[in-house]
Formats: C-alpha cells, sequence, structure tokens
C-alpha cells in the first residue's frame, strides 16, 4: 500500500506544480491579481488535501499494522474525508463572500485539481505492483 501512496503523491506533486503555473498564470491574465490569488489558493488547498489523504492512509494502515481491519482502515480514510469534506464547504462559502478572491478562477482551479487527482490515485493504484502477501 506504501508504494502506490508514494507513486500518488510524488505523480501529485508534480500535477501540482504545473496546476500552481497554469492556475496562477491563467488566473493572472483572466481576473488579475485576485486571479492569481485565487489560482494559487486553489492549487494550495488540492495540495494540503492530497496530504491529508496519504496520511490518512498511512495512519489507516499503521493503525491496522497489516492485518485486514475493514472497519479500522476505512473508518479511518472515510473520516478524513468528511472532515476535509466540511472544512472545503466552510471554505468555499467564505471564500464566496471575499473581494480579494476571484470565485471562478477558484472553482475552476478546484474541479480541475480535483479531477487531476482522482486521475493520478486511479492511475497510481492500476500500475503499481503490490504483492499479494
Amino acid at each position: 500500500m506504501n508504494a502506490v501512496v508514494v507513486r500518488s503523491l510524488r505523480w501529485g506533486g508534480v500535477f501540482a506544480a504545473a496546476l500552481l503555473i497554469a492556475a496562477g498564470g491563467s488566473g493572472w491574465l483572466v481576473a488579475g491579481l485576485p486571479g492569481l490569488v485565487s489560482g494559487l489558493l486553489g492549487t494550495a488547498l488540492a495540495v494540503v488535501f492530497m496530504g491529508l489523504t496519504a496520511a490518512s492512509i498511512l495512519v489507516a494502515s499503521a493503525a491496522t499494522r497489516g492485518r485486514p481491519s475493514i472497519v479500522v482502515f476505512f473508518g479511518t480514510v472515510i473520516g478524513t474525508f468528511l472532515v476535509k469534506l466540511v472544512v472545503f464547504v466552510v471554505l468555499a462559502i467564505w471564500l464566496r463572500t471575499q473581494t480579494w478572491l476571484s470565485p471562478t478562477v477558484f472553482a475552476v482551479t478546484a474541479i480541475v485539481a480535483v479531477i487531476g487527482t482522482l486521475v493520478i490515485d486511479v492511475v497510481a493504484m492500476r500500475v503499481t505492483r503490490v504483492p499479494y502477501a
């Protein structure tokens, strides 16, 4: 499982760097300084959430100590997901009212980040060789 997480984080870091440049640059071109800040903030949020997902998987793996305890493992991962969901909704509601932020650039960056990290996680899971035992 750790090989999948490492590969996912490695590819996710490359994706986040590319997204940072693309979102910041296009945000600057579309909306000026608020667009730049929105692109950078959307990318930073994606990086933090990607790290929390990886950390929850590592913590859950350590908590189960290799034993197949589905309840503990998925309880940890799903619990982290729910916390991330609540934090994102609260941040999105709060950020929507801020004048220094371009909501469109932030939303597009967040959507691209979510889709990109999901694709990376799936590809990393499919191509990483993990022994059965």
